[in-house]
């Protein structure tokens, strides 16, 4: 942000700078065509209104004198107030940034390279945090209001947007944004930042293109989507795979992809379509696969049907800190559909329908890393049993504050290998024995 004066408190240069271009803004929207605005793309207009905001910048220069990098600040800022996000849209053109997290008009912190850190771009106030966040769910058809406080959207390159606002926050408008990723990452770049080794890759590309069922678990901000839109790669093109999300933040690589995405109630609080609804459609849709982008609730009985039926090769992910956790997770979300099944008849269905978990973790300093990758193996009385093939055993912190540990094999030879063996793909002994050391010290 620009400073206006060499000297004094920070909150003053940077009330003054929301002055002056609040006021610069109020007049360019006096002088505007706005419906005529709102059908035109920025680079046609910018030329015209730089020239605009040029003349209105010469006559505040009378009140505050700005040099010529405060006048640029003020002429993109104004710009990005009409046809982006206003402060946000210099965080939204920066690649590294995975999320941008507004606390409150004047508190906005990012998430970049798995760390979270403050920024210095601010709002002006709460009404001005309230339009941007309107401007956000207008576009896609959705409203935000006392009467509707909280709204999950997306903007136009994909990414996921989140916003609440008071009675329900507290402190004021609320607004969360999850990037979305226009470099599309592959395995490769996994394994380069130690998030995962080759032969686990190997493992689960053969487990993928064999049609294992397979679940991918983690926390919030683990890596849970991004591991999921690289498995699906391993799919082969001549498959029909159906997508089904909250909010659409797959990217799958393949042309035969059939995307739905579940739909809020209207105005009159009519006219939901839950995810449960799309995967008992789906089923309709003729699918060699179905990939759900996280299974939170009833929809789990339909999605473990459908796995059990035919429709195998089904990749999800459920938020769980440890593959045993995602077990009881799913065992929860299946009572939830209220068919009054006894426990053990659920579980049955659990182990029959899932043959792997892997989970995946944040790490404390900020990276992210598959920590287990876990076999069903079937049932013991009214237990689950599973065991683990891969593992990442932590050790401690390096001197820089990395994580220190190993990626280990445990040893044990895979239930599923002769069902991949079958289907030609012929995993080494060796694959079930590596150790790789990770930041060692």
């Amino acid at each position: 942000m620009a400073q206006l004066l060499k000297s004094g408190p920070t909150d003053v240069r940077q009330n003054q700078y929301q002055d002056v271009k609040t006021r610069i803004h109020e007049q360019l929207l006096n002088r505007l065509n706005l419906e005529r605005l709102s059908q035109i793309r920025r680079e046609e207009a910018e030329p015209e209104l730089r020239s605009v905001i040029a003349s209105l910048l010469e006559k505040e220069a009378e009140k505050t004198p700005l040099s010529l990098y405060e006048r640029e600040s003020v002429v993109v800022d104004v710009l990005n107030e009409l046809f982006g996000l206003g402060p946000l849209e210099a965080l939204l053109l920066d690649p590294e940034i995975s999320d941008i997290l507004v606390n409150r008009y004047d508190q906005v912190y990012i998430e970049k390279n798995g760390v979270l850190e403050p920024v210095d771009a601010v709002f002006k106030d709460d009404r001005h945090l309230m339009r941007i966040i309107e401007r956000i769910v207008s576009t896609v058809g959705r409203r935000i209001d006392e009467s509707q406080p909280m709204v999950d959207a997306r903007l136009l390159d994909g990414s996921r947007v989140n916003a609440i606002i008071p009675p329900l926050a507290l402190d004021g408008p609320v607004l969360s944004i999850r990037r979305f990723r226009t470099d599309k990452l592959g395995s490769a770049d996994l394994v380069r930042s130690q998030s995962i080794t080759d032969p686990m890759v190997s493992f689960l590309k053969a487990c993928v293109a064999c049609r294992l069922n397979v679940i991918i678990s983690g926390g919030t901000g683990a890596g849970k989507t991004t591991l999921l839109n690289i498995l699906s790669s391993f799919i082969s093109e001549k498959e029909r795979i159906v997508t089904i999300e909250d909010a659409a933040e797959l990217s799958l690589r393949q042309r035969h992809v059939i995307r739905l995405e579940t739909r809020p109630a209207n105005i009159e609080g009519k006219g939901a379509i839950k995810q449960r609804q799309l995967v008992i459609n789906s089923l309709c849709m003729r699918p060699d696969r179905i990939v759900v982008g996280e299974v939170r609730g009833e929809e789990a009985v339909d999605m473990l049907q459908a796995m059990n039926t035919g429709h195998d090769g089904s990749l999800t992910t459920i938020h769980a800190n440890t593959p045993r956790d995602a077990l009881y997770r799913l065992d929860t979300m299946v009572a939830m559909a209220n068919l009054n099944l006894p426990d053990k008849a659920i579980r049955h269905q659990i182990a029959s329908a899932i043959d792997l978990i892997v989970q995946v973790a944040r790490m404390s300093d900020g990276t992210r890393r598959v920590t287990q990758i876990s076999e069903i193996t079937g049932m013991e009385g009214d237990v689950i049993t599973m065991q683990d093939i891969f593992v990442f055993e932590r050790t401690g912190l390096n001197a820089e504050g990395k994580v220190v540990g190993r990626f280990k094999a445990t040893g044990i030879r895979p239930k599923c290998a002769e069902r991949l063996a079958s289907s030609g793909m012929h995993l080494t002994p060796q694959l079930f024995e590596h150790v790789q050391p990770v930041n060692a010290k």
